[in-house]
């Protein structure tokens, strides 16, 4: 496809869409336009996009697709701005924000104008965040939710998954209420559950002073999305409060369930409670991309010498496999310490699995 595409907000995903557009369509113009004139320098260096927007509004009125990468609630204010912007016949705006309800009503008067809007939600992310960290093979395999407006025709739809085709994500049309409800069971509930796990964690750490170097463990990887910006978490919570005080009134009840299983040490019940959990849990699928990144951990006991962890790092590199993380949970003379090594992609965690068993005697594990 050729036309000019303007990418509103250049961090992550408004980088990995790009390159995307860019590879798939390379006859496209893709222009970058960001508040953060370092970001969108730093895009126009790497080769992000093809020009720098001089200013939204000239850029927006000549664009075929626009994307907007923002924050929701710069979202919002975006589309106010396009609502009063000569835009050209047959433009569509789509956005990526991971709440649709609000959006979507911000979106009428656009669709009453006759402009159509698809909301979208790639469904992928990184521990990384800003353009440097832009990838291609960001959303492969992930889901990519799509909630129309309701004058939205089929065709338009089509097209928006063409422009987007070399995501190579798995397109799912939804209505915007189921959005936020699924979103928010699976995605924005568990990151106020793990900033709540933190919060207790750093209320007794005042009483019990080893507790931060206990929690480097597991304790470190469950909890790891509490450290997500909280920024944008604040603004979520906010545009999906609704759905999500429903949920946590019926985490309110399970707890207090909870609390009365302890209390009277209901051991078959207990048991129950634990059983259900791990068998849904282990019916989930292993391999797909789902709400939250996946971090693709290997965990290695290696014994504790000097220049075992250079060892492991230089075999892999032999076979330029790439790194995104390295850790250790336990290292003590004469006991063996587990390594975690993290990776950008379950391909190269599978070549890195190969790699090692084939060079050492450790023991590999993968959860």
């Amino acid at each position: 496809m050729e036309g000019n595409v303007l990418i509103v907000g250049m961090g992550l995903i408004g980088g990995s869409l790009a390159l995307c557009i860019k590879e798939e369509h390379p006859h496209a113009t893709i222009i970058g336009y960001d508040v953060n004139q370092k970001e969108l320098r730093l895009a126009k260096t790497l080769g992000v996009i093809d020009e720098m927007a001089q200013t939204f509004e000239h850029a927006a009125e000549k664009a075929d697709l626009i994307i907007i990468s923002t924050p929701v609630t710069q979202t919002e204010k975006i589309m106010k701005i396009l609502h009063n912007t000569n835009l050209k016949q047959g433009v569509i705006i789509t956005d990526t924000g991971s709440t649709k309800g609000q959006i979507m009503k911000a979106a009428r008067p656009l669709s009453e104008k006759g402009i159509p809007f698809i909301g979208g939600h790639p469904m992928a992310g990184s521990h990384k965040s800003g353009v440097s960290a832009a990838k291609k093979i960001l959303f492969e395999n992930a889901f990519y939710m799509f909630t129309p407006s309701e004058n939205i025709e089929d065709h338009e739809i089509q097209s928006l998954e063409k422009w987007l085709g070399g995501t190579r994500a798995k397109f799912l049309i939804v209505p915007p209420k189921e959005h936020d409800e699924l979103t928010g069971m699976i995605s924005h509930f568990p990151h106020i559950i793990a900033a709540s796990l933190v919060h207790q964690a750093k209320d007794s750490s005042q009483e019990h002073p080893y507790l931060r170097r206990l929690a480097a463990g597991g304790f470190r990887d469950i909890t790891r999305i509490a450290s997500s910006s909280p920024v944008m978490w604040k603004d979520i919570t906010m545009q999906n409060s609704q759905v999500l005080m429903d949920i946590l009134e019926k985490w309110k009840i399970e707890m207090e369930e909870v609390i009365h299983m302890v209390k009277e040490k209901d051991a078959e019940e207990l048991y129950r409670y634990f059983y259900e959990a791990k068998v849904f849990r282990d019916e989930l699928p292993v391999l797909a991309k789902g709400a939250i990144p996946a971090f693709y951990d290997l965990y290695i006991d290696i014994p504790d010498y000097p220049g075992v962890i250079s060892e492991v790092t230089a075999y892999l590199a032999e076979e330029k496999i790439s790194l995104t993380n390295i850790r250790i949970l336990e290292t003590r003379e004469d006991v063996y310490g587990v390594l975690v090594i993290s990776f950008q992609t379950i391909e190269d965690r599978e070549r890195a699995v190969f790699c090692l068993k084939e060079k050492t005697a450790y023991e590999l594990f993968i959860d």
